[in-house]
């Protein structure tokens, strides 16, 4: 990891788009320990207060995205894209190299620029790596221009993929469960535990795309759906969120996985709401505790290292740009972020907000 400036994108294209987002994450500079936070929460009358706020159990995410918190011990590895080999293996010769992919959010060209970087694609977008494994930690779409575009890629190159004995897989991350809820059950209001909420009305406030509504079609929402939650592959464990929640649905990886489907297949909103709003918490794997947190997955699930998406790096360091693209001393962020006494491995590189959409081969050299 380097630090330094965040760069913000000026032009025209896809940098423009970028910098625009910003905007969904940005909010008052609150201390907070577990993520978004209800309507109203974290102010007071004389403004903005500034010591940590513990939520109810049942806080929910009817309000804009991520705080600015205050940046904890971490431990930083520097990756050297250089140093990592070509994901080709030979027929026969076991399982292809291992490579996660951090949260999309719909910007289609930036994650085929950063696969064909690491060889896992060629120059017209089809698979090349051969035996290779890529798993996606979820969020594919919403806040970016295709988030369609991006589900389209990823079911293409499962496909791609096995055809050459390598596999292409995916998890589910709180976006999918949003933008399922949102098609779903539009309006219907639910049990939000702080007042009237809707899945429409969450999903539009954090980056929802008419252009991805317009074009979901059922074999999007299937695909989806069967999403796993929970992973272990070669002694990672892969999730999207960096939280607990994943302890409330089963003691073992079959159990999450399954209780997820079975509670998207009662398509009952008040479950469906509460599955998506414990997927959205975050930060718990920072700061004091944050390595025990890790641990009680690990014990549970297996494993020797946790890998995440969710929430990004800027904001897992707590230095972000400036809205207006001005120098704010932010990090730029160049891989993956290591922290939690080398526990956890964050993915999420901030591609919203003019950072970094990571893939990354594990293990990490360090």
């Amino acid at each position: 990891m380097v630090e330094g400036s965040m760069t913000q994108g000026a032009g025209q294209g896809p940098e423009v788009e970028r910098t625009a987002t910003l905007r969904d994450f940005r909010v008052p500079a609150y201390v907070h320990q577990t993520g978004p936070y209800p309507q109203g929460a974290g102010e007071s009358a004389a403004g903005p207060v500034t010591e940590p706020v513990n939520y109810p159990d049942e806080y929910t995410p009817t309000q804009r995205d991520l705080p600015v918190i205050n940046r904890g011990d971490t431990l930083q590895v520097t990756v050297d894209p250089a140093a990592a080999p070509s994901p080709a293996a030979q027929p026969g010769a076991g399982p292809g190299p291992l490579y996660v992919v951090g949260d999309v959010h719909g910007y289609l060209d930036e994650l085929l620029a950063a696969l064909r970087e690491k060889g896992l694609v060629d120059a017209a977008g089809q698979w090349c790596a051969g035996t290779a494994r890529l798993w996606f930690l979820g969020d594919f779409t919403d806040r970016g221009p295709d988030g369609i575009g991006v589900i389209d890629l990823v079911m293409r190159l499962s496909a791609e993929a096995a055809a050459a004995g390598g596999y292409c897989k995916a998890l589910m991350g709180n976006h999918e469960l949003l933008l399922l809820g949102a098609k779903r059950f539009g309006d219907t209001p639910v049990n939000s535990g702080a007042g009237t909420a809707t899945f429409q009305a969450a999903w539009l406030l954090n980056g929802g795309q008419k252009t991805d509504m317009d074009r979901l079609q059922d074999h999007h929402l299937q695909w989806m759906a069967r999403l796993d939650a929970v992973e272990e592959v070669d002694g990672h464990l892969l999730v999207h969120s960096d939280t607990t929640a994943y302890l409330d649905y089963g003691r073992s990886i079959e159990d999450v996985n399954d209780t997820v489907r079975e509670t998207l297949t009662r398509n009952d909103a008040d479950e469906v709401w509460d599955l998506f709003r414990k997927f959205t918490k975050r930060f718990s794997f920072r700061d004091e505790g944050g390595a025990d947190a890790v641990r009680s997955l690990l014990d549970t699930y297996g494993g020797t290292r946790i890998v995440h998406g969710h929430s990004p790096i800027p904001y897992l360091l707590g230095e972000v740009g400036s809205e207006e693209g001005e120098d704010s001393g932010g990090p730029v962020v160049e891989g993956p972020h290591v922290y939690a006494d080398g526990l956890a491995i964050a993915m999420d590189g901030g591609v919203t907000m003019a950072g970094k959409l990571l893939v990354q081969e594990l293990p990490l050299a360090t």
